[in-house]
């Protein structure tokens, strides 16, 4: 049969129209395939996991994270992680899971690594490690953690729990933190264990090596005894690498106590010094020493609001900041915080025991300099000594602040007026720079009747 030319005219169009189809859902076939292919690339990168484990060579102890030596310049505290990054650290610690997805996320993007803390029960918070299936139901609890954050490109290794040995009795804690490294290891072959000990304790350690023989490293945490560390680990027969995951200040259990049971706080300028010595005699020297994380990147009320941050809470960095900055880099700010050189009440300087008559004015002096010469500006604060005190950096209540007793608030030399009611105080000063950066210190006294 002939078809006619308008026939044959109208097949040819109805072809090419097909085509065009054809190749337009190709077109778009290929370009989604090309858009897919990017995502999962995409999410395979945001999820892949870095390896890092410990090795050991002549030397000593090595981390190597991704094939390259890893030394921790760590700090407690997810808080400020792009000043830690500008300060010339690499690291930050958890004590548990809580947001750690978003942690970890900002972490990586800031190019930081984060030792992840499993939250174990305490013995000293009641946890029975007798009770066979209250330790499962903690094992399967922390089980899922693992498996939601193992392959995080941030992750740098776990810690399994914090101060376990810290007013503990029962050494079957041991027992699990080595049945919960044995799951990690399991699930996670990327990644090390370790577990943090309150301290380097001799009966803890001796039961770790017994109990506890899976974890890859042990991690002390230690103030005023900060130097002796290295000696403390090789008397104990450690043989495995260790971290230091807290470490700071002379602690308030270490140091002079005055007759009514106040302890006295270094002022900023006085910790900044032990902050540098003590991390040049034992951190920095000891091959077997993997890092450390400092303590405390933020601010807590423990004693006192200022003992352990190394930060106000208004957001201001000490001397303590800068020591940092120079142990991480290698240099110093260029904006230094102020240095207190002396505080006096009634003429009196620590640790002397200042006790002063009810309802009475003394004078209050202190020398604040400023290595930028920047003007300062000074606040004062009294508050009742902290009574409601915690163990183990548990949460205290901040006193609150007393007014009406100081004659003015803007200079380094004031008036005090002495509290009506007997009892324990303190008076601090914080001397500001303008540009972010104070010295602290307070004074301990007591009111007499």
């Amino acid at each position: 049969m002939v078809q006619s030319s308008d026939h044959r005219n109208y097949h040819v169009s109805s072809i090419k129209t097909q085509v065009s189809k054809d190749m337009t859902k190709f077109v778009k076939i290929y370009f989604l395939g090309i858009l897919l292919a990017s995502m999962l690339t995409s999410t395979a990168q945001i999820i892949a996991p870095v390896k890092t484990q410990v090795v050991k060579d002549q030397e000593g102890f090595k981390l190597i994270r991704d094939g390259k030596p890893y030394f921790v310049k760590g700090a407690g505290g997810t808080n400020r992680m792009e000043l830690l990054v500008a300060s010339g650290g690499n690291s930050i610690r958890t004590w548990g899971s809580n947001n750690a997805k978003g942690i970890l996320d900002k972490a990586h993007s800031l190019g930081l690594t984060v030792t992840l803390g499993l939250d174990v029960g305490r013995e000293r918070h009641g946890f029975n490690y007798d009770d066979t299936a209250m330790v499962r139901k903690q094992l399967d609890k922390l089980t899922k953690e693992v498996l939601l954050y193992k392959d995080h490109p941030a992750l740098l290794m776990w810690g399994i729990g914090n101060e376990l040995n810290l007013s503990a009795k029962n050494p079957k804690v041991w027992d699990a933190v080595n049945d919960i490294s044995k799951m990690i290891h399991g699930l996670d072959p990327n990644h090390p264990t370790t577990t943090m000990l309150a301290g380097v304790n001799k009966t803890a350690i001796a039961e770790i090596k017994v109990r506890t023989t899976d974890i890859d490293v042990l991690s002390v945490q230690t103030y005023g005894s900060l130097p002796s560390v290295p000696a403390q680990i090789a008397a104990n027969n450690w043989t495995k690498a260790y971290l230091v995951t807290e470490w700071g200040p002379t602690g308030h259990w270490e140091t002079k106590v005055l007759p009514w049971k106040a302890a006295i706080e270094e002022t900023s300028s006085q910790k900044a010094a032990v902050y540098r010595s003590r991390y040049e005699s034992s951190i920095g020297k000891d091959n077997n020493c993997l890092g450390s994380y400092v303590f405390l990147w933020g601010q807590k009320q423990e004693r006192t609001p200022t003992w352990y941050g190394l930060f106000t809470e208004a957001g201001e960095g000490s001397e303590v900041l800068d020591v940092m900055q120079y142990l991480w880099s290698g240099s110093w700010p260029q904006n230094r915080a102020p240095h207190i050189e002396s505080l006096t009440l009634d003429g009196k300087q620590l640790p002397e025991a200042i006790y002063l008559s009810k309802n009475k004015d003394y004078k209050v002096a202190s020398v604040i300099t400023d290595p930028n010469k920047d003007k300062l500006t000074y606040r004062w604060e009294l508050l009742h000594d902290a009574t409601r005190l915690g163990e183990g950096g548990d949460r205290e209540e901040r006193p609150k602040a007393i007014s009406g007793l100081i004659s003015e608030n803007t200079s380094g030399n004031i008036t005090l007026k002495s509290p009506e009611t007997p009892g324990a105080y303190r008076l601090f000063v914080y001397a500001s720079d303008g540009k972010n950066k104070v010295a602290t210190g307070n004074i301990p006294f007591y009111v007499n009747d």
